[in-house]
């Protein structure tokens, strides 16, 4: 049998410290997302270039006139109104543009979004929280700078920059020659500078998503930090992160200011060479003061495109790092992608039978991905916002042994319509197989399967339609009652919310504020007990009905009272249900229909609570200690 499919390694990795990079060749389908207003802001670019270029050469011929003595006529009407058409032109392109910059930061942010919530659990675990969410605040609002900083206006000044070098070309060649020469000495400065630009913008990048990942953790422990008397080591270690994001927001700084001067020297040796060599040209005859007033003039509108596209590269470097990052997610593997190449590696899927146990484990190993697993064993917390679930039981307990190796040849059936119960010291995988049943991770060997079927041949979303799970420390979303009770029941109605909070004994909470159902619950539901966040996590997958329920420690936070009655709601739901519960108390479990006992990632034995008792003797110890035998 093969393995689960591996995430591809990104082709944008690089250096630890350079970050992911991205190529323009990347960026472009971002902007041709936008044709229309892309082509709006390229015509009326054009436009704006004509209307430039064509005002020197009336300011030619108003000299000329002016020399002459000969009246001006339409000359300087119609330059007054190409001044004005090139003003328009250039405010509603400037319009386009931003518009369009904002396109594409949604674009970007959606498509970033969408691959994000999709991706395998796996990397949720080796990725830190806060800097998932600056790739999609920080990384994508650079993308704009593309648009909104010159590159389009670059284009469209690169035709004026044509323009004016073919004016200057016919006026003197040997002006342009000179100008030239000088130009070209700060393209090249300014393309060494191109390269710094991009790997420096990705390292702030990288560092601003540091200080975010820093400020969640703190924003989200803040009663704990406060509790323990550590607000100011988390000041210091916040600012920390906050000082290298600066230092790194410097040294693009630093690099970016070289190309300003690198523009201002270029436009300022031009026209000094071209005042001084022009008019010495003029004193000899080569030229007329006209002439040489409209070759300043086109001078200036060649330089004034070439600072733009100095800008541009600029701008389009520091938005290609941050692309870099936004790619490095996009490029990963979904679970869907992982599905599509699993499911074609099984060549017999099966098909569900009514006779098959609910859920079997057959000869089922699981490691975590070398990276999970390296960071629980270094205890690298910095870099986990959601450890596996078998942690939150005892903090003495790695949830990783040294080997990497979480479950062993672990096999046992669960009946339908029965009560099984997975029992053993922390850290022995229970929590980890209720993860593998919900496909948040796939087994590395042996199969599981739902109704005789591999649940790998199963897509995600078919298969957790089937199944109901309440992790061990299930969030409550911010929001209010009904948000939290409709987040996998859509359609239910008032009744049925009501109905089922009952049921969970929490009648009480819609009595204790007059908005009921739309009473807020606060962020991570601070405005309920930890009992009543529990039992409102359970009453939410009741409230979808699913033939399989899984149960991870889910009476932990109650008291003697509460958790009877909780007891009374799991029996009446589990009637017609299948049930998989993980408890450390075994007095929630003792009348469970099947008890399987695991440690060390094994099955060391399984059976009802009198026979266990006799024959296990971890069970045996495990029982004693809780006064049941």
């Amino acid at each position: 049998m093969s393995s689960p499919a591996t995430p591809r390694r990104s082709p944008f990795a690089r250096r630890a410290d350079d970050g992911p990079r991205a190529t323009f060749r990347q960026l472009l389908p971002y902007l041709f997302e936008h044709k229309g207003p892309l082509a709006a802001a390229l015509v009326l670019g054009v436009l704006g270039a004509a209307a430039s270029l064509a005002q020197p050469l009336l300011v030619s011929q108003v000299i000329q006139l002016v020399e002459r003595a000969q009246p001006l006529g339409w000359l300087v009407g119609a330059l007054v109104v190409l001044v004005i058409v090139s003003a328009l032109i250039s405010g509603y392109q400037h319009y386009l543009l931003q518009r369009m910059g904002e396109g594409v930061v949604l674009s970007s942010r959606r498509r970033l979004i969408a691959r994000m919530l999709h991706l395998p659990i796996a990397q949720f675990d080796a990725r830190r929280t806060g800097d998932l969410v600056s790739r999609v605040g920080s990384d994508t609002t650079l993308l704009r700078a593309v648009l909104t900083q010159g590159l389009v206006e670059a284009i469209g000044g690169s035709i004026t920059f044509l323009g004016a070098l073919i004016a200057m070309l016919i006026i003197d060649p040997v002006l342009l020659g000179l100008t030239a020469a000088v130009i070209a000495v700060s393209i090249i400065v300014v393309g060494a500078l191109a390269g710094r630009i991009r790997v420096a913008s990705a390292r702030t990048q990288k560092k601003v998503g540091d200080l975010t990942a820093a400020l969640e953790r703190a924003i989200g422990s803040v009663r704990t930090i406060r509790a323990s008397g550590a607000t100011e080591r988390e000041i210091d270690a916040v600012n920390t992160e906050a000082v290298g994001a600066w230092r790194m927001g410097v040294n693009v700084a630093k690099i970016s200011a070289l190309v300003v001067p690198v523009a201002g020297v270029a436009m300022q040796a031009s026209f000094l060479v071209v005042l001084g060599v022009g008019g010495f040209r003029v004193a000899s005859g080569a030229i007329t003061i006209a002439n040489l007033v409209a070759f300043i003039l086109f001078l200036f509108m060649m330089i004034m495109p070439l600072g733009q596209a100095f800008g541009a590269i600029s701008a389009t470097n520091q938005a290609l790092g941050a692309l870099g990052r936004i790619h490095e997610i996009v490029s990963l593997e979904s679970e869907t992608d992982r599905d599509a190449a699993i499911a074609a590696s099984i060549t017999a899927p099966g098909a569900r039978s009514t006779t098959a146990p609910a859920i079997a484990f057959e000869n089922v190993t699981f490691s975590y991905p070398d990276a999970v697993a390296r960071a629980h064993r270094d205890g690298d917390g910095s870099a986990y916002d959601s450890a596996p679930a078998d942690a939150a039981a005892d903090d003495s307990a790695p949830d990783v042994p040294t080997d990497g190796v979480v479950l062993r040849e672990v096999s046992f059936a669960v009946e339908r319509g029965r009560r099984t119960a997975l029992v053993g010291p922390s850290g022995a995988g229970k929590s980890t197989i209720l993860g593998l049943i919900e496909r948040f991770y796939d087994a590395t060997g042996g199969s599981i399967r739902l109704d005789g079927v591999d649940i790998r041949t199963l897509s995600r979303d078919d298969l957790r339609s089937r199944i109901g799970y309440v992790e061990q420390d299930a969030p409550v979303l911010a929001g209010s009652i009904r948000d939290n009770l409709l987040l996998a029941s859509p359609d239910a109605t008032d009744e049925q919310c009501i109905d089922v909070l009952h049921a969970v004994n929490l009648g009480d909470v819609l009595g204790r504020n007059p908005l009921g159902l739309d009473a807020p619950v606060g962020e991570d539901g601070i405005m309920l007990s930890g009992g009543e966040r529990q039992r409102l996590a359970i009453a939410r997958s009741i409230l979808s009905a699913p033939p399989i329920l899984l149960l991870d420690e889910s009476t932990s936070s109650l008291d003697g009272v509460n958790e009877q009655k909780m007891r009374a709601a799991i029996d009446a739901v589990a009637e017609d249900r299948t049930l998989i519960v993980i408890a450390h108390r075994l007095s929630t479990v003792v009348d469970s229909d099947r008890i399987i006992v695991l440690d060390s990632g094994r099955v060391i034995g399984a059976g009802t609570h009198s026979e266990l008792v006799q024959e296990v003797p971890l069970y045996r110890d495990l029982a004693k200690h809780q006064l049941l035998v």
